[in-house]
């Protein structure tokens, strides 16, 4: 194998994967921005936080590469003598100090909400197990078992010969779907029964893990 094919090789790889196959015709870099307030509130700061670490990535990578390029030896550039200045090592801490606090509160505010339980309206007990979720809504006596729809079980399992581009909403259907009141607050207490497992509604950007012997 030449050096140039091995320096392609790779590449032609990835080009390959990258259009075949079904599975990535639902593919997407970003998170949802969701259906709820809550949602749409984390889908804020996450852009908020991203387009702020992009701005800094071009800032100290175009200062690098200026450095680099201006200061390289082939230019005779000599190295300067000072070991320290004080005015500069100011200026990098109160500024990321300030960047991290302009993040760090509004993300700290909305935690608070989303753990915030007072005064919910319903209550609704999680118990992962494998591989289905057990909902208990305490305060009416509900009780029941969701598992996942078997058109999914059946074309997620390997030589089932089933395209899952054909499945309606693919690993996302269920025997018994959970049903809650609209404007409603809803408290939720996630358990395990034998392993760890994670609830997760990206639409809602809810996430908890599922620990057994452990309320979450």
């Amino acid at each position: 194998m030449t050096n140039r094919t091995r320096v392609f090789a790779p590449v032609l790889a990835v080009l390959a994967l990258s259009i075949a196959g079904p599975a990535w015709s639902d593919f997407e870099l970003n998170m949802p921005v969701g259906v709820t307030s809550t949602s749409r509130e984390v889908y804020f700061l996450h852009m908020m936080t991203l387009w702020i670490c992009v701005a800094i990535g071009v800032v100290v990578y175009a200062a690098m590469i200026a450095a680099i390029v201006k200061f390289r030896k082939s230019k005779g550039a000599v190295p300067a003598k000072f070991t320290h200045n004080a005015t500069i090592e100011v200026i990098w801490t109160v500024i990321p100090a300030a960047i991290l606090v302009v993040m760090a509160v509004p993300a700290a505010e909305g935690l608070i909400r989303m753990e915030d339980t007072r005064n919910s309206e319903l209550t609704i007990k999680v118990t992962g197990y494998q591989w289905r979720w057990h909902y208990d809504y305490i305060d009416d006596g509900v009780r029941f078992f969701s598992t996942i729809d078997r058109e999914s079980n059946a074309a997620r399992r390997v030589g089932s010969d089933i395209d899952p581009s054909t499945v309606e909403n693919y690993l996302l259907r269920v025997d018994n779907d959970v049903v809650v009141p609209v404007d409603t607050k809803v408290r939720l207490l996630v358990t395990a029964a034998d392993v760890l497992h994670a609830w997760w509604v990206p639409e809602f950007a809810v996430k908890k893990d599922a620990v057994p012997g452990f309320v979450n």
